[in-house]
């Protein structure tokens, strides 16, 4: 127990001196070598920004709106999505039909849906939310796809050996909870990607607000250290995303898959 405490202190120990010497080499470039604000503001001049952000309340606005695209983008996906993919993994012919189709159009990039975007919905959340849902579908449907086809066919058998015969129940009891790994591994690549596609659309006109709006805003108007503040917050918020959706799916749905850590 003692050691582990101190493997630990150890381990949080190296982190903090990793960002703090981080955080002291860009003051000191900041400061001593670049010497101008709008080419590189120094940790300083960002914290007095987002302080600044802080008291105008402009923060949670920003920061509710941007969830708020980021939620609509992700629920469509999902519904969408999932289904698609079990859908094309389970029946051949639904493969047959739907793959041609996602083929076509995974290629092309969700940033160019962004005019049609404005064209459906006009500046609305779910313009915004639309350019999410675009980005992170066929992760979803891939990785849905690829863990029902590789489903071990023991298992199918074994089932309707026992009495499961039925499409439905096959899918429910053998084939979701065998095929979830892969599942979740395809929604964490999409989190990643729809909040890539968030903050773009946000910053091309698809909405007025949100934290990819105050970044293009503030280069607009020159305020850098604005810039970063917004930067930064889409990284925090980003990686708290991610946190709570492993830690809740690494503690709830796959407690069985711990796999080996060292």
């Amino acid at each position: 127990m003692k050691m582990s405490f101190i493997k630990t202190i150890e381990e949080k120990g190296i982190e903090a001196l990793s960002l703090i010497a981080a955080v002291a080499i860009w003051q000191i470039v900041a400061d001593r070598v670049v010497h101008n604000k709008f080419l590189l503001p120094s940790f300083y001049d960002v914290i007095i920004s987002f302080f600044a952000i802080v008291k105008s309340g402009l923060i949670f606005t920003d920061i509710l709106t941007s969830l708020l695209h980021f939620s609509i983008g992700i629920v469509a996906a999902f519904v969408i999505g999932i289904p698609l993919g079990i859908s094309m993994g389970w029946f051949k012919k639904a493969d047959r039909a739907i793959d041609p189709i996602i083929e076509i159009l995974r290629p092309i990039p969700p940033l160019a849906w962004i005019p049609f975007a404005i064209v459906w919905f006009g500046l609305t959340h779910q313009a915004a939310g639309f350019v999410v849902f675009v980005g992170m579908i066929f992760p979803i449907v891939i990785n849905t796809y690829t863990g029902f086809k590789n489903i071990p066919k023991v298992y199918v058998e074994a089932a309707k050996v026992l009495g499961c015969t039925q499409n439905i129940d096959l899918i429910r009891f053998i084939a979701i909870p065998s095929a979830m790994p892969s599942i979740v591994a395809g929604i964490r690549v999409a989190m990643g990607v729809g909040w890539m596609c968030l903050v773009a659309a946000e910053m091309f006109g698809v909405s007025n607000r949100g934290l990819g709006y105050q970044i293009w805003h503030n280069y607009y108007l020159h305020r850098m250290d604005f810039v970063l503040v917004y930067m930064l917050l889409l990284g925090f918020v980003g990686l708290l995303i991610d946190r709570f959706f492993r830690y809740y799916v690494d503690a709830k749905l796959l407690r069985w898959k711990a796999g080996t850590v060292i």
